[in-house]
């Protein structure tokens, strides 16, 4: 498999961690790397921990990631790669019905360790917001 998929699946990979609620699994794609400045899995694991609303009834924040338009560059020599995508965040709760809650981009930069991809950091900028009150611990 190419860089760019592979690449392209750890965006993926994200996306369906964070819907299922596996904040552990989140945290260990940031290992090697930061996001939003907090640099390495524990720290990454306590931002989403006080940020992520988790539903009880469901143990996952009843959110679904879509990422769209990776624009992925990859340096094969030096092994590091950026891209950047856009992402939208759709909700329904008991209270909310289906609706996209946020929506905007990420700024993502990789390194290769070992053969294997690692996010290095993550930064997120929200261009749109609707009801954040059953997603975020405000």
């Amino acid at each position: 498999m190419d860089s760019a998929r592979q690449l392209e699946n750890l965006l993926h990979l994200y996306a369906e961690r964070i819907d299922a609620g596996d904040l552990d699994g989140v945290a260990a794609l940031f290992r090697h790397g930061s996001v939003m400045g907090q640099r390495g899995p524990e720290a990454v694991r306590a931002l989403y921990a006080a940020t992520t609303r988790i539903h009880e009834a469901t143990g996952t924040p009843r959110t679904h990631h879509v990422t769209t338009n990776a624009i992925i560059d990859v340096d094969e020599a030096a092994g590091t790669a950026t891209c950047r995508s856009r992402f939208t965040v759709l909700q329904a709760t008991e209270s909310l019905p289906l609706q996209a809650v946020v929506a905007g981009r990420y700024e993502d930069t990789f390194h290769r360790l070992e053969g294997r991809w690692w996010f290095a950091t993550r930064t997120m900028h929200v261009d749109l917001t609707g009801d954040l009150s059953q997603h975020l611990l405000l």
